[in-house]
């Protein structure tokens, strides 16, 4: 069982920014780490994922060149540095965890991921 605590979620102005963290109980180089978000009244979503025993991430289109991903193994923690933010950003985030042997399997898909955090609350206000 992987236990996975997010922080730093909040509420900012359109164009501000803000870094949300996701602390694993088990973080190896199997891990699969991803980030969604999920609005109200509409289904989860991916945001990125990230493959520890990789350097790859992979962005949903929404976001790129605006949001990164980056991460300390020593502290088994992945952020999510969140720039330019918008008012359609808002929603509540998740840090998910998978295990996984193979980075081609490090997805997107909500259904991918079986261990989830509690989320973050992120409000953009126009």
């Amino acid at each position: 069982q992987v236990q996975l605590v997010e922080s730093g979620g909040g509420s900012v102005q359109a164009g501000g920014s803000l870094t949300l963290s996701c602390v694993a109980s088990i973080y190896t180089s199997r891990s699969c780490m991803g980030w969604f978000r999920q609005a109200p009244g509409k289904e989860r979503e991916g945001v990125v994922r990230s493959w520890i025993g990789g350097d790859s991430s992979v962005y949903a289109d929404s976001v790129k060149g605006r949001f990164a991903v980056s991460r300390d193994n020593a502290k088994n923690t992945v952020y999510l540095q969140m720039n330019n933010l918008k008012p359609e950003d808002t929603g509540m985030y998740y840090c998910a965890s998978r295990l996984t042997d193979f980075g081609a399997a490090c997805g997107l898909g909500v259904d991918e991921y079986n261990f989830w955090g509690q989320g973050t609350q992120v409000t953009v206000s126009s």
